[in-house]
């Protein structure tokens, strides 16, 4: 994804959005994710949840954010719920 691309998905730029992610890479919530501990799983949980609070109307559905982000809508829901 270009840095163009990615600033229309996410409305902020990556180096933004790696910042935000050191902040709560460590937190418990993402120490045990099912038995595991991957840095990558609180990127996704950041990235999806800016792109559900940058979303309108029918593009905040789940099914919408899933297929944008290429996850099923039950991924999506964890993420930001």
């Amino acid at each position: 994804m270009t840095d163009n691309e990615f600033l229309a998905n996410f409305h902020m730029d990556k180096a933004c959005i790696l910042q935000l992610n050191s902040l709560v890479e460590d937190d418990e919530a993402f120490s045990n994710y099912k038995g595991k501990r991957n840095k990558w799983l609180s990127m996704l949980h950041v990235m999806v949840l800016l792109k559900y609070l940058g979303s309108y109307g029918n593009e905040a559905s789940l099914e919408k954010i899933g297929h944008t982000m290429g996850i099923s809508k039950v991924a999506v829901n964890e993420c930001v719920m």
